[in-house]
């Protein structure tokens, strides 16, 4: 009888741990469907609303003024590209020497502790902060906005992104190939060049592009610093244009040109973001 028992009882739990594994899994496949339904629509709006805009003179023809009925991204397109390319050649050489020294010299000091935390309060902070700060420290002494001041401030993102990125990477690397370059005579720095960061170097790609991608859309450094410019320059120490902003202040705009190259620019900025996560998601495949 107590065996009996016994079987019934386990036979419930197994019957209730089914029941709470299928309220589970639908919870969780709703979950995605819901997450998925937003994305798909966004997607397919910017899509619509993006390619209708899409013509040569998007490359090739400046910002319009107000009422103007033809016009292009051509320098809102450069700005973006150059403050973006610039700002991660500056932080992506900082972020991966920092992630070195908290990953291989760091781990027990004081000093990696404070800088570890110092990257964290740098890597959760609103871009609009950073922004603000690169305002009060650069612009507002030398009293002019500049693609320079962007480009720090875009920088400051991208450096702790890199940083977190490397040091996680390295730390996943297996301390018996360190073990074996010492072994054989090998100095420490020759360890990390040849060998730990060239074990991680998929994995430290993958961060340096996701945190492309990230500054690539960010809107609220670049009102703070490099503001916007309606004509085209290559001066870095004037004001200089950037997708972003002008997408912020055409989409609130009241003329229709206006708003449907705001859109023009979302796709844009939408097919390079999205093109950078899915290189970034082969490279990182391709290691592991």
């Amino acid at each position: 009888m107590s065996l009996f028992a016994l079987d019934a009882g386990r036979l419930k739990l197994h019957r209730r741990r089914k029941a709470v594994n299928a309220v589970a899994l639908t919870l969780s496949l709703a979950a995605m469907a819901f997450g998925l339904f937003w994305l798909a629509w966004i997607l397919f709006e910017t899509i619509r609303l993006g390619i209708g805009g899409m013509a040569l003179s998007v490359f090739t023809e400046m910002t319009p003024p107000p009422q103007a009925e033809s016009g292009g991204l051509a320098n809102a397109i450069y700005g973006s590209l150059v403050m973006v390319l610039l700002a991660t050649a500056l932080g992506t050489p900082i972020g991966i020497l920092c992630g070195i020294y908290l990953a291989e010299y760091g781990k027990q000091t004081w000093l990696g502790s404070v800088t570890g935390f110092i990257n964290d309060i740098l890597l959760s902070a609103p871009s609009i902060v950073i922004g603000l700060f690169i305002y009060a420290v650069v612009v507002a002494q030398v009293r002019s906005f500049s693609g320079w001041a962007g480009i720090l401030a875009l920088a400051l993102i991208v450096i702790p992104v890199v940083v977190r990125t490397t040091e996680n990477m390295l730390s996943l690397i297996p301390n018996a190939l360190r073990e074996a370059a010492y072994a054989l005579g090998s100095p420490k720095w020759k360890v990390i060049s040849s060998v730990t960061l060239r074990a991680a170097r998929a994995g430290v790609i993958t961060g340096v592009l996701l945190a492309l991608a990230r500054i690539a859309g960010e809107t609220a450094p670049l009102l703070f610093t490099a503001l916007n410019n309606q004509f085209f320059t290559s001066n870095l120490g004037e004001p200089m244009a950037s997708l972003p902003v002008t997408i912020f202040k055409y989409a609130m705009s009241p003329y229709e040109n206006w708003r449907e190259l705001a859109w023009v620019g979302v796709f844009l900025i939408t097919l390079g973001v999205l093109g950078l996560n899915i290189l970034a998601r082969v490279l990182f495949r391709k290691k592991h």
